[in-house]
């Protein structure tokens, strides 16, 4: 007789969740903060490896705001972001072809194959793969602010087509696609694209299950300073109301526009979750309670945790 509880029950009880998701598409979007810090990413692509070992097919996009403001600082360029979004001058789109093509992309790679995870490095600019045109001049609003501001962000660029034909070639191959945020024109310009704006594409363009955010803060907060204020299921409803409230600001802002446009295409739900306790993707994925913040268009009850 067994003096211990099931050692086997988690494993048991993780089966419903693995049957469920098997060959659906999670698409996951690292954030920068959590790209810079090597044993923060470590434990994020082990979690990616464990999702690819039971058959979720991952396709990961990755910021790299900070690693950018670091180089931009390094080489004397302005820093200059409005409501979440950078503006992006020729010298600093220059800096984020280094940064987001370059080091944090080989970096987070290197790292992925160290998991075990067979992943092969695109941009949007390879094959096609994002299509956009440069942003014009828009109307922008800070929270608090009575009245809006043109701003020109330069050298940014707004998705207009998505060919995900490299995409699903390498995965017919059982290659998992990490993507840079950077986009092409027809003209061959290219532009810096905002990676949560690229990831919500994406997960539309891949009719995905589910859309994940590997964020700092264990999720939706109602209260900004305080962890515990945890919302962990949303609707657009809710979302809307957080953003007119100012509970979503600066570098959120980007995230509500990017979740609103994946569960209005289609994405069966979308995760905000802390990349930075342990194993709280793994834990949003397969167990009841979840870790974060899950968003649908529709609020049912979370009876499954992240199953719904």
């Amino acid at each position: 007789m067994p003096l211990s509880p099931d050692p086997y029950s988690a494993l048991r009880h993780a089966a419903r969740y693995v049957q469920q998701f098997r060959r659906k598409t999670f698409v996951v979007k690292l954030g920068g903060a959590m790209l810079s810090d090597p044993r923060l990413r470590r434990s994020a692509c082990e979690q990616i490896a464990l999702l690819w070992t039971f058959s979720i097919r991952p396709v990961v996009v990755h910021g790299g705001g900070p690693e950018l403001d670091t180089l931009c600082d390094a080489l004397h360029l302005p820093v200059e972001k409005v409501a979440g979004r950078r503006v992006t001058s020729a010298p600093v789109l220059d800096a984020a072809k280094m940064v987001l093509a370059g080091k944090l992309h080989t970096d987070l790679l290197a790292d992925l194959q160290a998991a075990g995870v067979p992943a092969v490095g695109l941009s949007g600019v390879d094959a096609g793969l994002i299509k956009a045109r440069k942003r014009p001049p828009v109307m922008v609003t800070e929270p608090g602010a009575t009245e809006g501001k043109l701003v020109d962000y330069g050298l940014v660029g707004d998705i207009e087509q998505v060919d995900t034909r490299v995409v699903e070639h390498l995965r017919s191959a059982d290659y998992v696609p990490v993507i840079a945020p950077l986009s092409g024109g027809t003209d061959g310009s290219v532009y810096n694209t905002n990676a949560d704006t690229v990831a919500a594409a994406l997960s539309v363009a891949l009719s995905a299950e589910k859309l994940f955010f590997l964020v700092q803060v264990p999720g939706l907060l109602r209260d900004l300073n305080d962890p515990t204020s945890l919302v962990t299921l949303a609707n657009l409803t809710d979302l809307a109301t957080m953003e007119n409230q100012g509970t979503i600001s600066g570098g959120m802002r980007p995230k509500a526009h990017a979740i609103r446009h994946a569960l209005v295409g289609g994405v069966g739900s979308v995760h905000l979750v802390s990349g930075v306790a342990p194993n709280a993707l793994l834990e949003e994925v397969f167990t009841n309670e979840g870790s974060g913040t899950m968003v649908v268009r529709e609020k049912a009850p979370k009876n499954a945790g992240t199953a719904g």
